[in-house]
C-alpha cells in the first residue's frame, strides 16, 4: 500500500529532477539530472547508507526491465506520434500545475522572493500561457522556475536522507524524499487518493492514468537516455545510487 500511494504521487527515474531545476522546454536538450550532473559526479563523492542493498539491486533489475521492454519502446511510439512543441506543451501543462509543490515549499524554506516569483509565473502562465501549456514568463519576463519539494524542504532544514531505497517504476530515492513524496501529495492537484472535488482526477484509478502519461511524456523527449546510461556504466545500481544522492544534495545546498 505504501509503494502505492507514492506511485499515485511520483514519477519515473526520467522525469525525477523536472521538479527541481531543468526547464520543461529544453529537457530534449538537457535529458535529465545525468546530462547536468556528468561533470559533477567526479568532483565530490559521499557516503551513502545503503542497508537494502540487496533489494536495491533486484528492484533496480526490475525497473530495468520494465523501462527496456515497456516504457521506452511505448515512449518511442508516442514520440513519433504526437509532435515536439505539443509534448513540450504538455509538459509545460504539468509543470504548472505543480505550482503548489513549489510554492509551498519555498515558503518552508523561507525563500520568500522564490515563492513570488513562482507565484508570478503561475499567473501568468495560467493567462497568457493558456492554461500553462506555455512559458511566457520565462521567455518574456525573464522569471525562472524556483523549483522545491519537501525533500528539499527536508534536507535544507538538516535532515539526512537516510537509507537509500530504490522504488518499483519509479527508481532511486532515499526515506527522506518518499516522506517528502507523501507530504507533497496532500497539496499537489494532480493526485486525488481522497476523492476531493478540489484535484483534477476523481479516483486513484484517474491518478494512476494521469501520472502514466505524464511520465510517458516526460520520456518521450530523450527515450534513448536511459539506454546511453545504461552502455556507459559499469555498475548500473551504484551509478543510479550515487547520481541520485549526489544530484540531491547539491539541490538542497543550492
Amino acid at each position: 500500500m505504501v509503494v502505492l500511494f507514492i506511485f499515485l504521487n511520483s514519477t519515473t527515474l526520467f522525469s525525477i529532477d523536472f521538479n527541481n531545476n531543468i526547464g520543461y522546454e529544453n529537457i530534449h536538450k538537457q535529458g535529465s539530472f545525468f546530462d547536468s550532473f556528468e561533470d559533477e559526479f567526479n568532483e565530490s563523492e559521499q557516503k551513502v547508507s545503503d542497508p537494502f542493498s540487496g533489494y536495491n539491486r533486484l528492484m533496480t533489475g526490475f525497473n530495468d526491465k520494465f523501462y527496456i521492454y515497456l516504457a521506452i519502446p511505448a515512449a518511442k511510439g508516442y514520440k513519433n506520434v504526437v509532435p515536439e512543441e505539443a509534448r513540450t506543451g504538455i509538459s509545460n501543462f504539468f509543470h504548472n500545475l505543480l505550482f503548489p509543490v513549489r510554492f509551498v515549499n519555498n515558503v518552508l524554506q523561507f525563500k520568500f522572493q522564490n515563492s513570488m516569483d513562482e507565484l508570478s509565473r503561475f499567473i501568468i502562465n495560467s493567462t497568457f500561457g493558456l492554461l500553462g501549456f506555455m512559458d511566457p514568463a520565462k521567455h518574456h519576463f525573464g522569471i525562472e522556475p524556483k523549483n522545491e519539494d519537501l525533500g528539499q524542504t527536508l534536507g535544507h532544514w538538516g535532515i539526512g536522507s537516510g537509507p537509500h531505497i530504490v522504488l518499483p517504476f519509479l527508481g532511486p530515492s532515499n526515506l527522506r524524499d518518499m516522506f517528502g513524496l507523501v507530504g507533497d501529495s496532500y497539496i499537489t492537484p494532480i493526485s486525488n487518493n481522497a476523492q476531493e472535488d478540489i484535484r483534477i482526477p476523481n479516483s486513484g484509478e484517474e491518478t494512476i492514468a494521469l501520472r502514466a502519461y505524464s511520465a510517458l511524456n516526460e520520456i518521450s523527449h530523450n527515450p534513448e537516455l536511459y539506454e546511453s546510461i545504461k552502455k556507459d556504466s559499469i555498475d548500473l545500481y551504484t551509478f543510479l545510487r550515487d547520481t541520485y544522492e549526489q544530484r540531491r544534495q547539491k539541490l538542497i545546498e543550492e
